[in-house]
């Protein structure tokens, strides 16, 4: 495995992530999550990343059993707040109060008694930042949360919170969340020279877009045990309305002439932006999250990157997935 550091800051974490959205507590069940988890730890997997949203607090609560069979300093344990888990006014977005009650309940999930890193699920245009700075910097000065990031911030947002904290003396943002793969690629053009510039590690979402990048669901298929087979998790699938198939259907033909998995082409892919700490993928198996692992090593040769650009060539097609609090990743 490979460790790079998350932004400027001295945290390491593991190239390839392992994310729990839509798959503990919704896909599968928690004798199958742990099973992932502990696989990811063995293929030296150190950055764990849920949502107080994910199967309605599920995600955390079953990171927390994973948590207490092992050396939880051993990792790097991630969760976000913003959206709403109830019906209460004062349970979403980024005020003083949501963010304390957050991880007050995220704690006793993860049972845990700090976050390594605490992230904005989304901008609060209704709060004022610097509460949100602020808020940041108490829980760190308790010991609570050791850092904090942020998920879609743009550029100037980003820069906001960068002013806010050096007018109040908190820590600023070390990292940023952003959909990324190789069939929506919007972060280059911006979100990146920024993040760099400001010492922000990107981490990436969705590196294999659902698991439209392994290639399985070409031709329609909806593979037994798939996240597109799944209802729940299908209703927001963008990539089964076909638009990506002939994209998809050329990389995987660039992977099989090099004699890679796509999976493994789209990871290392991604990992070879500079200023990317890392991608976070989901798994529903020991074996993926193995597989998932190993394209940490791999470093794609010039021929290759060249193929790839080629498979690419054809009129860019958006892959972006609506925000709705149940599709947040």
């Amino acid at each position: 495995m490979r460790y790079n550091p998350l932004g400027r800051s001295g945290l390491q974490v593991s190239a390839i992530g392992l994310g729990n959205w839509n798959t503990a507590g919704v896909k599968i069940d928690e004798a199958e999550a742990l099973a992932v988890l502990h696989a990811a730890r063995e293929a030296g997997i150190n950055f764990l990343d849920t949502a107080d949203t994910y199967g309605q607090g599920q995600g955390e609560a079953i990171l927390g059993n994973f948590l207490s069979q092992i050396d939880r300093d051993e990792m790097v344990v991630a969760t976000k707040m913003f959206f709403p888990t109830s019906a209460d006014p004062n349970d979403r977005g980024l005020s003083r109060k949501h963010i304390f009650a957050a991880v007050q309940r995220a704690l006793r999930r993860l049972r845990t008694d700090h976050l390594d890193l605490l992230q904005c699920h989304r901008f609060d245009a209704q709060t004022p930042l610097d509460e949100t700075v602020r808020a940041m910097d108490d829980l760190i000065r308790q010991g609570k949360v050791l850092y904090w990031g942020v998920c879609r911030f743009s550029e100037s947002q980003l820069v906001e919170c960068r002013d806010q904290a050096t007018q109040t003396g908190a820590p600023a943002p070390i990292s940023n969340q952003h959909f990324y793969n190789l069939l929506e690629r919007g972060i280059e053009s911006a979100t990146l020279g920024a993040c760099r510039a400001l010492g922000i590690g990107l981490v990436g979402y969705s590196p294999l877009a659902q698991g439209v990048l392994t290639g399985k669901y070409l031709g329609g298929n909806r593979p037994d045990g798939s996240r597109g087979a799944h209802a729940r998790a299908a209703k927001d699938m963008w990539q089964l309305q076909g638009a990506t198939e002939p994209v998809v259907a050329r990389l995987a033909a660039v992977a099989d002439r090099h004699g890679l998995p796509l999976a493994t082409l789209a990871l290392a892919w991604c990992l070879r932006l500079p200023g990317l700490s890392a991608v976070l993928t989901g798994a529903a198996l020991p074996d993926q999250i193995r597989a998932n692992a190993a394209a940490a090593e791999l470093v794609l040769s010039a021929e290759l990157l060249a193929d790839i650009d080629a498979a690419l060539a054809a009129p860019p097609v958006s892959t972006e997935i609506p925000v709705t609090c149940s599709a947040a990743a």
